[in-house]
């Protein structure tokens, strides 16, 4: 019974989406009637309803109700809580329906509490997010059906995947999906706006706060997920530029550059017509994202084959919003009014060039990802990697960074370079110590030397904006960007570190052997085989001791998982201030050694520290917007108290008067 009142109630979250829409769209045809009036409730009433309906799929993977397909394949009834909540949303039909959950939660969000725009440009913005939700559930009830029921119950469930049973990566989904749903509130928004031309600074400031809650969640998804892939994945590396990591950069790129804009026109009233534009590429790069993790084309390309009618519907729906916001945009751009001029050395400006340099680094990250796929649709092998990834999007992202440390500096509207001379040759002068520095210390290639360079004036250049203000009064906002960039300061740092200065050391050693990686011993003690919920493993116990320093005891894993089965690598790690020390262990040689693989990676924790630090830099970045928000509504309602109290003084005078 759970699972049809589920699916029924998709159905009905489906045709108040349609609903919504049709209300949203006769109330801009100026016809619209009592409709009008249903699009906020609908909104509302929709969201709910999705949300019970995912409530019902979790709770048949509590109960491992074996009746329902999605839980039979991706469950087990010995598996942890945790892993069979996980389940839930670690499957296609499963993620899909959180993803339209967190849409439609949205949608009910913002028709319950956001009065400031017109309502006519608010019932747009519901009828497209109406439109989205549609697509999706139409989708989820006609190809996906989360709640579809076997013929006969399985006797056993097949288990979720194995790589995917790990605390972390239990949230790393519907992290990033709440990322993914932020800017398609941002779209909406965006299409709203155009369809009654009502590109305004208010526009601006109600759509911020979600760009930056999206924003958030996919730096917190992408740090998690880069962690997740670096101890569980056994290869010793934190980004692989694998089209699954891509799909969730691209929009992080676009999202990044789209809050920049959003905050000039919040600000300043200018970037009207590329903050539009970054909005519909921001929800376009989610859709592709989704698209590429969803429709199994990155398994193979053929596999529409496989399952031609789930790829060809996730397709249409990336046409139909695509390209339709993109026409919409085309035919409504010439509407929108330009906006406050600026100069082009002044904050404004900084800001459009490092829109620019991430777009450009947005369009290598896309061609990058899409261009094997294409090739293998032809019956051509194209691998591109790492060699075609680092130094293409470097060309855009190291002026962007650049001008970043300089930015901040600068003024509204126009500047002069006079004003800012002396901080700027300060950081000059500091980059160029940091690379005489470490040429002088070390062999370091291009790229790691860049970082290294920029790393150590961006982060001083972080906090220049608060020189000559008491920290007290700083806004909140304000400490966001501080903190943000010095985050990007400090994951640029590690991340050249690592790159730079990583020793790795394969041995195949003995029972009691020793082994060096720099200034660590690691002696293997023994092999043990251990057990655990649903897994089997060698492990193996080392010790491990830096020059003189107390000895560490750590015990990494091979795996053997029986449902489903699948071996895994779990490494074992020693963090310390300057780095990390990271161990795998492989098979027994013939001759009774056993594989080690070790690796010592200097400044590594600092790329996730940085990850954190900007994610931290949103938050306080949305905590400043919405008190300020409130501040003003407080100090509106106020004034329009005293006039309101003034004008009954007025008539109860001029009463006295007439009486008199």
């Amino acid at each position: 019974m759970i699972p049809e009142l589920g699916l029924a109630a998709l159905w009905l979250a489906a045709a108040l989406a349609a609903l919504q829409l049709t209300g949203g769209a006769a109330a801009q045809r100026g016809d619209a009637g009592d409709l009008a009036a249903l699009v906020r409730p609908a909104a509302i009433l929709q969201g709910l309803l999705a949300l019970f309906a995912f409530t019902m799929l979790l709770w048949s993977f509590v109960v491992t109700d074996l009746s329902v397909k999605l839980v039979a394949d991706n469950s087990h009834s010995m598996k942890p809580l945790i892993f069979k909540l996980a389940g839930a949303w670690g499957n296609h039909e499963g993620s899909m329906l959180l993803w339209v959950t967190v849409l439609s939660l949205a949608g009910g969000l913002i028709a319950l509490i956001e009065r400031r725009l017109p309502e006519r440009t608010m019932q747009a913005t519901l009828a497209a997010q109406g439109f989205v939700a549609l697509g999706f559930y139409a989708f989820l009830l006609l190809s996906s059906n989360p709640f579809e029921r076997l013929p006969v119950p399985a006797a056993e469930g097949l288990g979720l995947n194995p790589l995917l049973q790990d605390i972390g990566l239990a949230f790393h989904p519907p992290t990033l999906y709440f990322g993914y749903v932020g800017l398609s509130v941002a779209f909406s928004f965006a299409v709203g706006a155009l369809l009654t031309r009502q590109v305004t600074p208010e526009f601006a400031r109600v759509m911020r706060p979600w760009i930056l809650g999206a924003w958030v969640f996919l730096t917190l998804g992408i740090t998690a997920g880069s962690y997740w892939a670096y101890y569980e994945l056994g290869w010793g590396g934190w980004w692989f530029w694998d089209p699954v990591e891509n799909a969730s950069l691209m929009p992080w790129l676009a999202a990044t550059a789209l809050l920049h804009s959003a905050s000039v026109l919040a600000a300043r009233d200018a970037l009207r017509s590329w903050t539009i534009m970054l909005g519909v590429v921001a929800f376009s790069m989610s859709m592709v994202g989704t698209f590429l993790v969803r429709s199994g084309i990155l398994t193979s390309v053929h596999a529409f084959a496989v399952d031609p009618e789930r790829g060809s519907f996730i397709l249409a729906l990336l046409a139909l919003y695509i390209g339709g916001a993109l026409l919409l945009f085309a035919l409504r751009a010439g509407t929108i009014s330009e906006g406050q001029r600026f100069a082009l050395l002044s904050r404004e400006g900084a800001l459009v060039f490092n829109n620019v340099m991430l777009s450009a680094a947005l369009g290598i990250v896309l061609l990058g990802t899409l261009y094997p796929l294409l090739a293998e649709a032809l019956d051509m092998r194209v691998s591109v990697g790492p060699p075609y990834f680092n130094p293409m999007s470097a060309v855009f992202v190291i002026p962007m960074l650049m001008v970043m440390t300089v930015g901040p500096l600068l003024r509204w509207r126009h500047d002069n370079i006079d004003r800012i001379r002396l901080p700027l040759a300060l950081l000059v002068a500091i980059a160029v110590t940091v690379a005489l520095l470490v040429g002088l210390l070390a062999s370091v290639g291009l790229l790691p030397m860049l970082g290294l360079v920029l790393s150590v004036p961006l982060a001083l250049a972080a906090f220049l904006p608060l020189k000559g203000r008491r920290l007290t009064r700083v806004p909140l906002a304000t400490w966001g960007m501080v903190i943000a960039h010095f985050g990007v300061a400090v994951a640029l740092f590690g991340m050249a570190n690592e790159s730079a200065f990583t020793r790795e050391r394969l041995a195949a050693i003995e029972i009691g052997g020793t082994e060096r990686v720099e200034d660590w011993q690691i002696t293997l003690e023994g092999v043990d085989a251990v057990a655990g919920p649903n897994w089997t493993a060698l492990e193996a116990r080392l010790i491990a001791q830096r020059g003189q320093g107390e000895p560490v005891r750590i015990s990494p894993q091979a795996r053997n998982f029986w449902t489903p089965p699948q071996q895994t690598t779990e490494s074992a790690l020693i963090t310390r201030w300057d780095g990390q020390l990271y161990a795998v262990v492989g098979d027994q040689t013939g001759d009774g050694r056993w594989q080690l693989r070790l690796w010592w990676k200097p400044f590594v924790t600092f790329i996730w520290y940085g990850g954190i630090l900007v994610a931290l830099g949103g938050v306080l970045a949305i905590a400043g917007r919405v008190l300020g928000d409130l501040k003003r509504r407080r100090v509106a309602a106020r004034s329009m108290a005293r006039r309101s109290e003034r004008g009954r003084l007025r008539g109860a005078a001029q009463t006295a008067g007439d009486r008199a």
